[in-house]
């Protein structure tokens, strides 16, 4: 579904990204693994079209789109949960969910507000609230609840329960659980290892911009000594 191949990218004279290869296949759970400042958000931002590559190419569903603006990125399917969540604060609870609900692939069953608040029932309680008033882990369901909304094929989420309550992380957890069984295709960047190893149907890490091992979570459990001196368990 998605194929980045020595991907490369920069902020201004600042190179990041050297040479980033990434695969996920349609129903696969793959997680971005690494160290903070490695280059994992900018390979997002790369992947989004919020950042032009130097060189390498990305391809999505077979059609090219590095390059791309970001809008046109969206509107192929790929749905963003980003670092910080980022939910329009002066919106209600319902008004970020439908502010960018769309089904341009015509799915049969696509997501509504009525399936939202049934996987995250907190949103249901509040969806009249402005989004400033919610609690951070309420924000991030929200931002997962919108970008499901926009009915993708591929789902990404950076940072997916930085800085949350435990409870809270466990029901983010259960919802990518249900989304998995679902055959929702996800990229995930986190930092709980542990969770990741049996949600996950592969890894790969990146160090200082480039790609430095991938394979399964049996994989990475037979070769724990040496991801761990690349990722912090």
């Amino acid at each position: 579904m998605l194929s980045l191949r020595s991907v490369s990218a920069a902020y201004g004279s600042s190179q990041v990204l050297f040479d980033i290869a990434l695969d996920i296949g349609a129903g696969e759970v793959v997680t971005l693994l690494g160290r903070n400042g490695m280059g994992k958000t900018t390979t997002i931002r790369t992947i989004m079209g919020l950042m032009r590559p130097l060189s390498g190419h990305i391809t999505f569903k077979g059609e090219d789109i590095d390059g791309l603006p970001a809008d046109r990125v969206a509107r192929m399917g790929i749905g963003l949960v980003p670092e910080g969540r980022q939910i329009f604060t002066a919106l209600s609870v319902r008004e970020n969910l439908v502010a960018t609900a769309a089904n341009r692939l015509g799915r049969e069953n696509p997501w509504t507000l009525t399936r939202i608040f049934a996987l995250f029932p907190r949103l249901d309680e509040r969806q009249d609230q402005n989004g400033a008033t919610l609690s951070g882990g309420e924000q991030q369901m929200l931002a997962i609840g919108r970008a499901l909304m926009t009915n993708p094929d591929l789902l990404i989420l950076d940072e997916a329960t930085e800085g949350l309550a435990p409870v809270i992380r466990a029901e983010i957890w259960r919802c990518l659980e249900t989304l998995k069984q679902a055959g929702q295709s996800i990229l995930i960047v986190d930092k709980n290892i542990h969770v990741l190893e049996r949600l996950a149907d592969r890894h790969v890490v990146i160090e200082k911009g480039c790609t430095i091992w991938s394979g399964t979570s049996a994989d990475l459990a037979a070769d724990r000594a040496e991801v761990h001196r690349h990722v912090a368990f």
